[in-house]
């Protein structure tokens, strides 16, 4: 009887999204740490930060496709650019017309998306090492998500918790970065 081995880890793909994985987390944190200080309205300068999260995304998107080819998941990952330019467009008319709740409405319906998108691909890179982080990551989106979507009917809602959506997606992001290391140094 043969028995198949399985394909080495693609170890250009795991350097690729180390690399992507370190400049993600700094982006985020960066973000979240200059709109904290607009979290109670938008300004004009917010609406722009908002506007720029989900575009960054897309481009986050692009990278990762290009990296990981040899994966399969490129189709998911320009499902997740249409989403989340159109979650740009949607914020920034949102930010421009609409005001808070409607912001994080679809804030919200983005972080549902994108986060089933991320947790999908994540899944059959396992093997490459560090993706536990982006399961849990694109998991825990899904339920973020909901939460900016109920948020929104709340009294006086602000824009904290979808901030602060970023500061763990960061920090997933260089967890699944140092343990993608590991797998590009035993290459």
């Amino acid at each position: 009887m043969t028995t198949l081995a399985a394909p080495p880890a693609p170890t250009g793909t795991a350097s690729a999204l180390r690399r992507l994985y370190f400049v993600r987390f700094g982006f985020a944190i960066a973000w979240a740490l200059v709109m904290f200080t607009m979290a109670k309205e938008i300004t004009p300068v917010a609406a722009v930060l908002l506007v720029v999260y989900p575009l960054f995304d897309v481009a986050a998107a692009v990278v990762d496709a290009n990296a990981s080819r040899e994966t399969r998941s490129p189709v998911l990952l320009y499902v997740n650019m249409a989403v989340s330019l159109i979650a740009a467009v949607g914020v920034g008319i949102a930010a421009a017309t609409s005001g808070i709740p409607d912001v994080l409405r679809v804030w919200g319906a983005w972080a549902i998306v994108s986060g089933l998108v991320q947790l999908i691909v994540a899944v059959p890179r396992r093997k490459m090492g560090g993706q536990w982080a982006m399961i849990l990551s694109g998991g825990i989106s899904v339920l973020a998500g909901g939460s900016f979507v109920a948020s929104a009917g709340a009294d006086n809602p602000t824009l904290a918790s979808a901030i602060g959506y970023a500061v763990p997606g960061g920090i997933f992001f260089l967890i699944s970065a140092l343990r993608l290391g590991r797998t590009a140094k035993e290459a």
